[in-house]
């Protein structure tokens, strides 16, 4: 320590002899007669050892060769100073041979940092703590620098919860090496864990709704409860905050802080001033509406006698910007004014809006995409050049463009032009993975162990080679191979035909699920076969489907004991079918809706004009309806049904095309496929014509965006008959809770059912349905 003062002492002396030597320059120079003009022979540099002679003649103005000239070296000191290497510089000056000029720099280098050294450090590393530190070993010794790297670490330990922390340091300097060994001294002392955290004088707000945005709180198993000084500055700004969203405009708060005898504990008392509540008065809109003024008054929320908010003025004002901007006003100007009314106490508010004129969309211009082509994402747009700006065109052009599962995030921002009444629109996307190469497995309660491999490409581009990817044609190739069934798909999907908006596709496939009676499955199953699909959207939400498909099926193995209407089917058969369809679908995210409802309904027409070797009819249909509601819940209301009948040389609509319900996708609470009719004399379900369903289910945070909660309620029955649908009856509940958690290796589904009513002889038990896939 005394080095240390002697240090900086020498440092001030040599300063101030510096700033006079600027003044009134060294005498060797100021008093050089005859040597003004002279040649410049020489420049040395002496004193140095850290640094070589040319680094400090580069600094330097003054040359070989040129003359000599006083202002120029007094610069030079300057700049030689200004590098910070040297504590002491002195410029020599003598003639030379020849009639030159000899200048000398003679210098005395500051120290080289050698080593950092930490004593009395327990809680954190010497690691740790140098890596805090922005002077390095071997940098030149800075003690403005050292001097900001001792409070930088002081700083870390009270974020840490060590308030009392003392952190001093000694330079210890070897003048033979000429460098210097820090040594940093640390003393700890005990760590403040926050004991408990106290709110008084709180009427208008309860206690809880105050610590609950407390970042400062009490230790606990999950809560060092460490004190942070400036983390408790923010909780005391959060409750005025709070008060003042509530209507108290001119609440305190008053921090008490108590230690225990061993400072160990801190016990924090809040003292809460609430202060006037102060209420809304008038509220007015003016100015140049253009809007009707019933609109602008209906998206405020501030309403005479309620509590007056300035977040929610300001949120007020965003909102009626927005609704200008909705109506295509881009440039509406809406300026908010507010006043205390002395006669009743209350805070008079009043919208001044300037309207301006309606903007149109001047050119659109996509930014982000570097894999996908422009036009896959203007395909998508509901608003063009020329168009007027309107709010539910934008909102419906990023719902479409999410929907594509090709970007994670969409922004809509405009671009003024040199006409005021037009600006370019910017969509700015951020293009999500969308080409997958995956394997594993998984296991489920219906198919058990499940293994798969799948390359999967959402913006595949058959015609660019190599890359094969920006068209936004969606291509899929499976396998899975399980311990029930065995499948393999392809599929293919151009959703806009030459530029045209229609849909092109085709699947190929091979499915097989063998025997396994227990889950109603008493035979095994093959099907091969493919399909083409074209499809054309009619309105905005509205499109239409045709899809022929060709496939084998092949029963085989079927049980002893089978049903008739089993036996009946064993062996192989073609069937060949024609299917057309529509949907309406408004929901905001198709891959997880939060609102919205979609619609739909098919007919299948197998045989007949078709050919094969079956010949039926089936008709379905579904419906879904997403609310969100509370800001956290979603409620998915959903129903679905179905008729199929079999005409000409085809007497019963074969098993494998019947309906069958109860299980994970159906009814929760019952056995897989066991609800419906059942074969008289082995008690088997051999499925039915006719079919009803309907879902009501509730999901809900658990735990950020990892674990979600469910609970549901089921409903439904299959009958043997297409005719018993109406008045059929002998409907099947089933109630029950799940959870959904998100994993690194695919999402875990967890639900459990209770059947409300008997089914046939069954047991009346829960059960259990679970599984582990890939997507969320």
């Amino acid at each position: 320590m005394n080095y240390m003062r002697e240090s900086m002492k020498r440092i001030a002396v040599c300063s101030v002899v510096a700033c006079a030597f600027l003044v009134t320059a060294d005498p060797a120079i100021g008093q050089a007669p005859g040597r003004e003009g002279k040649a410049i022979s020489q420049i040395r540099v002496s004193g140095n050892r850290a640094i070589s002679a040319e680094t400090i003649i580069s600094k330097v103005k003054t040359k070989v060769g040129d003359s000599f000239n006083q202002e120029v070296l007094n610069d030079d000191l300057k700049r030689l100073y200004a590098t910070e290497y040297f504590t002491d510089i002195q410029i020599d000056v003598e003639d030379g041979s020849g009639g030159g000029v000899i200048i000398t720099f003679v210098v005395e280098e500051k120290t080289v940092v050698g080593d950092v050294v930490f004593q009395g450090n327990k809680v954190f590393s010497a690691q740790k703590l140098k890596s805090i530190m922005k002077l390095k070993i071997n940098d030149m010794l800075n003690h403005s620098l050292l001097a900001q790297d001792i409070a930088e670490i002081r700083d870390f330990y009270v974020k840490k919860g060590y308030p009392d922390i003392d952190v001093t340091y000694a330079i210890d300097v070897d003048k033979g090496l000429n460098k210097s060994t820090i040594v940093v001294t640390i003393v700890e002392k005990a760590r403040v864990k926050v004991s408990k955290v106290t709110i008084t004088g709180n009427m208008a707000i309860k206690t809880r709704d105050i610590t609950k945005i407390l970042g400062t709180r009490p230790a606990w198993f999950f809560n060092a409860g460490a004190f942070k000084e400036e983390v408790f500055q923010e909780d005391i700004e959060k409750i005025k905050a709070l008060y003042e969203d509530k209507g108290y405009l001119d609440a305190e708060v008053t921090p008490k802080l108590d230690y225990s005898a061993d400072r160990a504990k801190l016990y924090i008392t809040l003292a809460v001033t609430e202060g006037k509540l102060y209420k809304v008065g008038v509220v007015e809109v003016k100015g140049a509406l253009t809007l009707p003024e019933k609109d602008v008054i209906g998206t405020i929320t501030l309403k005479t006698g309620r509590a007056f908010s300035d977040r929610g003025l300001r949120l007020d004002a965003m909102a009626v910007k927005q609704l200008y901007s909705h109506h295509g006003y881009m440039n509406a100007v809406v300026d908010i004014d507010r006043k205390l009314n002395p006669s009743t106490g209350d805070i008079d508010v009043a919208f001044t809006i300037d309207a301006k004129n309606v903007v149109y969309v001047g050119k659109v211009d996509v930014r982000g995409n570097t894999k996908t082509r422009d036009v896959v994402v203007r395909r998508e747009l509901r608003l063009y050049p020329g168009n007027k700006f309107d709010g539910d065109k934008l909102r419906r052009s990023k719902e479409r463009l999410y929907n594509l599962g090709l970007f994670e995030d969409i922004s809509f921002d405009t671009e003024p032009t040199e006409n005021p009444d037009k600006q370019n629109l910017i969509v700015d996307v951020k293009e999500s993975k969308t080409g997958e190469f995956s394997f594993g497995g998984g296991y489920s309660s219906i198919d058990q162990l499940l293994g798969f491999v799948e390359v999967t490409q959402r913006n595949f581009d058959i015609l660019n080679f190599p890359t094969f990817c920006g068209a936004g044609q969606n291509l899929s190739v499976k396998a899975e191979l399980g311990m029930v069934r065995n499948n393999y798909f392809v599929s293919w999907t151009e959703p806009w035909i030459l530029g045209y908006p229609y849909s092109f596709g085709f699947d190929l496939y091979r499915t097989s699920h063998r025997k396994k009676a227990d889950i109603g499955w008493p035979y095994d199953e093959r099907r091969t076969g493919g399909d083409l699909r074209l499809g054309k959207e009619l309105t905005e939400y509205l499109r239409a489907d045709l899809i022929y498909k060709i496939e084998e099926v092949k029963i085989a193995s079927v049980v002893d004991n089978a049903s008739a209407d089993m036996r009946a089917e064993e062996g192989s058969n073609i069937i060949s079918s024609g299917t057309a369809g529509v949907t309406y679908d408004t929901r905001d995210n198709i891959y997880s809706p939060t609102r919205g409802f979609i619609a739909g309904a098919s007919i299948e027409d197998a045989g007949g004009v078709f050919g094969g070797d079956k010949d039926f009819v089936k008709f379905t249909s579904n419906a879904g309806i997403y609310q969100s509601f509370f800001s956290i819940f979603v409620l998915e209301l959903r129903g679905r049904a179905g008729l199929a009948n079999a005409y000409a040389n085809t007497d019963e609509v074969p098993i494998y095309e019947r309906f069958f319900a109860g299980g994970e996708e159906t009814i929760r609470g019952y056995l897989e496929r066991h609800v419906g009719p059942r074969d008289p004399g082995s008690n088997e379900p051999i499925g039915g014509e006719a079919i009803l369903l309907g879902n009501a289910e509730i999901t809900f945070p658990i735990y950020e965006k990892v674990i979600k909660g469910a609970v549901f309620y089921d409903i439904g029955n299959v009958w043997r008959r297409a005719e018993d649908f109406i008045g059929g009856g002998n409907y099947k509940y089933g109630a029950g809770f799940g959870v959904r958690v998100k994993t690194p290796v695919g999402p875990f589904k967890l639900d459990y059912g209770y059947p409300l009513v008997g089914n046939y002889e069954d047991k009346k038990d829960g059960q259990f349905y679970f599984s582990i896939s890939r997507g969320f």
